[in-house]
């Protein structure tokens, strides 16, 4: 049996997992208060931190190092790679702590599975990072030849739901065309075929959601960038934690959003609403990638657990194809689904080779 380590750090908590198999021994998520946090000035400074902190609750939990087989990680903010598994190597770990794509506490989960790794004798893996990009040279291009469209999304939920789907239909993931909704904090749409995410409407251009404003009138933005005092991490906070449901109705929680639409607060559910349409829309923008030949539409995600939310999606999305719920996301889970196929012999965990390590 293998006996997986899954780490996940994310930015106010450090989520650790032990897998015998499929099976989970213990499923902890240690939070990170702000004053915690505070000292470390980047991201990769905590990596002694919450490495600890990864050993102690082993330690509690009675998890011998040497029990483990191997070491799965959310994968942090390198350069552009394909969807999957890769090792982590030095190459990676330089990447993640000199030249990050930005700062996320992702990247310390690869520093803490080398770490640990190298002290055992055992292979460690990152899947689906977060900077999966595998769209299409005609998905990249936009009206100025400077910018181009990338892939980052939420590789590691839409893939795992799109691999369900596929399980759950007797196909293999190469043989099925799903449009996929992560509906969470942040809202992204893609497009899997071919076994690849050839597109994706990630959520700094698609729908708005409860914490990102999503799509923007450009020209109000240039504006809103060049008022007195504004800075670039200020505009920054706005459209990526200050939008949304916060910034119309004061709270990032759908849940409350909907109990105010019961007690009869006509603009929440003029807002709420409106998110969802614009959800809609998204699906339908992606949809003409294949001509509208779409096996199902996929709905997962946090979000996907309120009725109201899918139904009204389905109600303006089902003439293009069938519609699934997988609410929730469980990306321990396929984090050690994803390091089991390595181990198992059933997928090659690629190599990561640093563009910029000199």
């Amino acid at each position: 049996m293998e006996r997986l380590l899954i780490l996940n750090p994310g930015s106010t908590s450090t989520k650790i997992a032990v897998f015998d198999g499929e099976n989970p021994i213990f499923n902890e998520s240690i939070v990170h208060t702000l004053e915690e946090l505070a000292p470390f000035e980047h991201v990769a400074d905590q990596y002694k931190f919450r490495r600890d902190l990864v050993l102690e609750c082993l330690k509690k939990h009675n998890i011998p190092l040497d029990s483990l087989t191997a070491i799965v990680s959310r994968g942090g903010l390198l350069t552009p790679i394909e969807a999957g598994a890769y090792e982590v190597n030095d190459d990676m770990v330089w990447q993640l702590e000199h030249k990050p794509q930005n700062e996320h506490a992702s990247n310390v989960g690869a520093m803490i599975a080398r770490s640990i790794s190298l002290q055992l004798g055992i292979p460690a893996y990152i899947y689906d990072g977060v900077t999966v990009d595998e769209m299409l040279p005609i998905n990249r291009i936009t009206g100025l030849p400077v910018h181009r469209r990338k892939g980052m999304g939420h590789n590691l939920n839409t893939r795992a739901a799109a691999m369900r789907y596929a399980r759950e239909q007797g196909k293999g993931y190469r043989d099925i065309t799903v449009i996929v909704a992560h509906l969470g904090g942040g809202i992204t749409v893609n497009l899997h075929q071919d076994g690849k995410i050839v597109d994706c409407i990630p959520d700094e251009e698609g729908p708005f959601s409860p914490e990102r404003s999503g799509g923007l009138p450009m020209f109000d933005v240039i504006a809103d960038c060049f008022q007195d005092g504004m800075t670039q991490k200020a505009m920054m906070k706005i459209v990526k934690s200050r939008g949304g449901l916060i910034a119309h109705l004061g709270t990032t929680d759908s849940r409350d959003v909907e109990k105010m639409i019961e007690r009869g607060d006509e603009h929440a559910k003029l807002v709420y609403d409106a998110m969802i349409l614009n959800i809609a829309k998204n699906i339908g923008k992606i949809a003409p990638d294949v001509c509208g030949k779409v096996d199902a539409i996929l709905l997962t995600g946090g979000i996907a657990y309120s009725k109201y939310v899918t139904s009204r999606i389905e109600r303006y999305v089902s003439f293009i194809a069938p519609v699934v719920v997988y609410a929730g996301e469980d990306e321990m889970k396929s984090l050690a689904l994803g390091g089991l196929r390595v181990l198992r012999g059933e997928e090659q965990a690629k190599i990561y080779v640093s563009p910029d390590k000199t």
